[in-house]
């Protein structure tokens, strides 16, 4: 059974992958600091804390080498919003390791049984605060920086049958997204009200454009962006 490596699968928007993938047959392989609460036909779970360097390798090396996973979905990420005056290095170091440094590390742990089997699917959840949006200094920056890897990594890895791609959600409605935009702050509001489809988007939502990018028949795109976020990035996305 083809194993789908899912960073963060326990809660929000990487659980919603990780059922979407157990729907497709594939064995979702759950790395988070805890646990899922629900359990999935064929799931495995391993413990991680992807801000502890040397524990995040061994995680890592333990779910390769128990399940050989083909697909990897880097979706574990946290917020630390402030203004810039406010933000610290400290916040910034912490933000880095867990949203981006950790998608690195996944990436070389899978690489090697991507490049055994001659097909790999990499999908980065970047967000669309990439684009710019008011207290994520560290957060914007570290979603651009997953953008710039999928890239990077598209052009590295395509002769070798292994696609990377990103989705940029807009807002979606999980604990993250309501600890950092606390349901009466007027500025959540009005993003709610912001937003084309007039709804805020949801885990599923998100889950769908990545199944897209997992699919085997998804061969022939990869270095590409998917902004799931209600057309809210229509004018802003770059041509």
């Amino acid at each position: 059974m083809s194993a789908v490596l899912i960073t963060g699968g326990a809660g929000g928007i990487g659980r919603a992958i990780a059922r979407r993938a157990a729907e497709a047959g594939w064995r979702p392989v759950t790395l988070d600091l805890r646990a899922p609460e629900d359990a999935l036909p064929n799931e495995a779970y391993v413990a991680c804390d992807f801000a502890d360097l040397s524990g995040a390798r061994g995680a890592l090396a333990e779910a390769v080498a128990r399940h050989a996973p083909t697909r990897l979905v880097n979706n574990v990420g946290i917020v630390k919003p402030a203004p810039l005056e406010e933000a610290t290095v400290e916040d910034l170091a912490t933000v880095m390791d867990v949203n981006l440094r950790s998608a690195v590390l996944a990436a070389q742990a899978v690489l090697p049984a991507m490049r055994d089997a001659g097909f790999g699917r990499i999908v980065n959840i970047a967000s669309r605060a990439a684009l710019g949006k008011e207290l994520r200094t560290a957060y914007a920056a570290s979603k651009a920086g997953l953008i710039g890897l999928t890239r990077t990594w598209a052009l590295e890895l395509a002769a070798q049958g292994i696609t990377v791609n990103a989705i940029g959600p807009g807002p979606i409605a999980t604990e993250l997204f309501r600890r950092a935009n606390p349901d009466n702050s007027p500025r959540t509001r009005a993003i709610v009200e912001g937003v084309p489809v007039k709804r805020l988007g949801t885990p599923e939502d998100v889950a769908h454009g990545c199944a897209f990018f997992l699919d085997d028949r998804a061969g022939f795109v990869t270095g590409q962006v998917i902004y799931v976020c209600g057309g809210l990035t229509v004018g802003l996305a770059p041509a």
